[in-house]
């Protein structure tokens, strides 16, 4: 069945750095699109970066400069490197696999 696994999630100090990884399995990753998103406490999930099967990229503003989604066909891994992490990036990041299908989430929490 079809599974993508997020890590890599933790506390940080505003100005830190973090880099998330989502393996997938269960399809055929080199053929999706595949993006991160984020959901704040009380808040909607938003669209945070994407990138295409032929590797072109996206971001929503807010994280444009700092951070950078990449990706390997060949380990059927998405990654997103944060740099310069602000306590507004608080949230449950989510790895997403074209539109179908969906992460558990992993935390991440910039706090001082």
């Amino acid at each position: 069945q079809v599974q993508l696994v997020e890590s890599g999630g933790g506390v940080v100090q505003p100005g830190g750095s973090l880099r998330l990884s989502c393996v997938g399995s269960g399809f055929t990753f080199s053929a999706y699109f595949m993006s991160w998103y984020r959901q704040a406490p009380g808040k909607e999930r938003e669209f945070v970066a994407i990138i295409g099967v032929g590797g072109d990229t996206n971001y929503r503003g807010s994280v444009k400069g700092r951070f950078t989604i990449s990706r390997d066909n060949a380990k059927n891994q998405v990654y997103l490197q944060m740099n310069s992490l602000k306590i507004d990036d608080t949230a449950v990041y989510f790895c997403r696999a074209g539109h179908d299908y969906w992460g558990q989430g992993t935390q991440v929490t910039v706090s001082s």
